[in-house]
């Protein structure tokens, strides 16, 4: 065939998918695309798509990102920044910012959420998610200049997701005005104790469906990062928080603990800032952690609901035992377990009092 001329078969036959895979034809001969064997890599909660496809044997990964939709010059100064950072992310062997296309090394097959389903024996996973906690100190010292800011207000209009998806149009409950006063009251105590956390670069989702296995060496060491597209300045309890309370996989409250001091453990050593009492850190972490489920809830009842994906609702379950857990341990947001439970249909207890 002609190098101009490109033959595979795509899923969707639509313009875009002519214009993507024109663009990887219209590329240097010397990466050796076979264009033929391109398929989907995964699936994402955005409008990016990831295919892979063989050159020269080594498979690639190609992402389509729409430039009305996403932002690929994002991923770039990104990637630079966490590369610059000794993070393993993928390299970035071609782009058409334009038109949203990107030609990327493959860090591997599998991520750690798929190792994990398969049955990833223990001690391997302990040494994997050990890994993982080296690649998020490094990756919290990767320049963050410039970033946009998780501020407090950003924090409380990522909350609002929770009353305006999960509350409102998932479970079809209308507030009280008490209700209502008391959710906001807590979404400011949240958003404020949250943004006052020292700040890093923050990933956003560090958690099992973003960490890759490097079975290669020659792509770098595990895990391999994804999906950091959206990092931001932000709090440094936020991405340990994403790793403990993954929406995919439920870790038990030891688990995450022993995550979490090796983590502190980590950044105390590196010199990160978190804080030198552990006790005031956990606090840091789980307020976090709570903030970003409740946010999660209403992403996942929103992906659900407006963009049809009605997977993301076998993770609710997950997602409110977490809220729950962090919610009980602190008189504050006592009144969210109360609208939990009449979410739920939960008989409120009672007890006498002496």
């Amino acid at each position: 065939m002609s190098h101009n001329e490109p033959t595979a078969k795509l899923y969707l036959h639509t313009d875009r998918d002519h214009a993507l895979l024109q663009w990887l034809s219209d590329l240097d001969q010397s990466f050796a695309l076979d264009l033929d064997s391109l398929k989907p890599a995964s699936s994402d909660a955005s409008f990016r798509r990831y295919f892979r496809l063989n050159a020269a044997q080594k498979t690639r990964i190609v992402m389509d990102a729409p430039p009305l939709e996403e932002n690929c010059q994002t991923f770039i100064d990104v990637t630079q920044r966490l590369q610059a950072a000794s993070v393993t992310v993928p390299k970035i062997l071609a782009d058409d910012v334009t038109q949203g296309f990107l030609l990327l090394t493959d860090l591997g097959q599998h991520t750690y959420y798929d190792k994990i389903v398969s049955g990833w024996p223990d001690q391997v996973l302990q040494s994997q998610y050990r890994l993982a906690l080296d690649a998020l100190v490094k990756l919290q010292q990767a320049d963050a200049s410039g970033l946009a800011v998780l501020d407090s207000q950003r924090l409380i209009d990522e909350l609002q997701l929770f009353t305006d998806w999960f509350v409102q149009k998932h479970h079809g409950v209308t507030l009280t005005d008490q209700e209502q006063t008391q959710l906001q009251l807590i979404f400011e105590t949240l958003a404020n104790e949250i943004a006052n956390q020292p700040q890093v670069l923050v990933h956003r989702d560090f958690h099992s469906p973003n960490l890759m296995v490097c079975d290669d060496p020659a792509v770098g060491s595990s895990p391999g990062v994804l999906d950091y597209q959206d990092a931001l300045l932000g709090p440094i309890s936020y991405d340990i928080a994403s790793l403990v309370f993954d929406a995919r996989t439920t870790w038990e409250e030891l688990q995450q603990l022993d995550w979490a001091i090796r983590y502190w453990e980590r950044a105390r050593a590196a010199g990160l800032p978190v804080d030198a009492d552990f006790a005031v850190f956990y606090r840091q972490y789980e307020w976090a952690g709570l903030q970003r489920n409740l946010r999660i809830l209403g992403v996942f009842a929103r992906l659900n609901l407006r963009d049809h994906k009605p997977g993301y609702l076998n993770h609710l379950p997950r997602v409110l035992q977490y809220v729950r857990q962090v919610s009980t341990r602190y008189g504050v947001f006592r009144p969210l377990i109360r609208l939990l439970d009449r979410l739920e249909g939960i008989e409120p207890q009672t007890s006498l009092t002496f």
